[in-house]
């Protein structure tokens, strides 16, 4: 998922305190999971609930080894889940936390050899990925076991210009890709909205 150098356009000044609170709201969703839960589908094609989280801990990891100018592939690699996954998932998220919480996280470079091994990302782009990532999958999550997502007002209206601005292009058919191609969607609720643009439904599993 690269995106153009004016991506800050439509980056929010708040953007840090943005994403933990985002992340804090994907550990709510994910503490609703139990060991009967993990087998269940999610809207990400091909994912039931076990591999959604495995993905989820990995992408924390990433960033956080990112965020220490790390570029080790080995660190965005899904594992197995332990014995507790919501603990798993505890853990990764507070260690995303703790690695974007330094004064210079913003302006740090940031490798990241999923999207690209060419070059690094400013820590302002880096965070808005995975800021746009985790308000899309906590609604996966919650969708998935069957619950509501709320956000905040303020925080939807800082992911949906970030959403609008993702590139509906070839990428996005591209195995591996973070997100399906746009779907059409004409309701007012943001969020409904937001994952539409990410190509999920907003009426899943219908």
């Amino acid at each position: 998922m690269y995106m153009p150098t004016d991506f800050a356009l439509v980056t929010p000044a708040d953007l840090v305190a943005l994403n933990a609170r985002t992340v804090r709201a994907s550990s709510a969703a994910v503490s609703h999971c139990t060991p009967t839960d993990l087998s269940k589908p999610t809207p990400c094609a091909g994912w039931n609930l076990r591999d959604l989280l495995s993905h989820m801990i990995a992408q924390h990891r990433g960033f956080a080894a990112a965020a220490r100018g790390d570029d080790d592939p080995n660190h965005w690699q899904p594992r197995p889940l332990g014995l507790d996954p919501v603990a798993d998932y505890r853990a990764a998220a507070d260690h995303v936390l703790d690695a974007f919480t330094a004064d210079d996280i913003l302006e740090r470079a940031f490798p990241l050899p999923e999207f690209t091994t060419e070059f690094r990302f400013p820590g302002s782009q880096a965070l808005t990925f995975h800021f746009i990532d985790y308000v899309v999958h906590t609604w996966d999550v919650d969708r998935a076991l069957g619950r509501t997502t709320t956000f905040d007002d303020d925080l939807l209206a800082a992911a949906l210009p970030i959403a609008e601005f993702v590139p509906d292009d070839g990428s996005r058919t591209a195995p591996g890709a973070a997100f399906a191609p746009r779907l059409p969607w004409t309701g007012a609720d943001t969020l409904d909205r937001i994952v539409a643009l990410l190509g999920r439904s907003p009426r899943w599993p219908a």
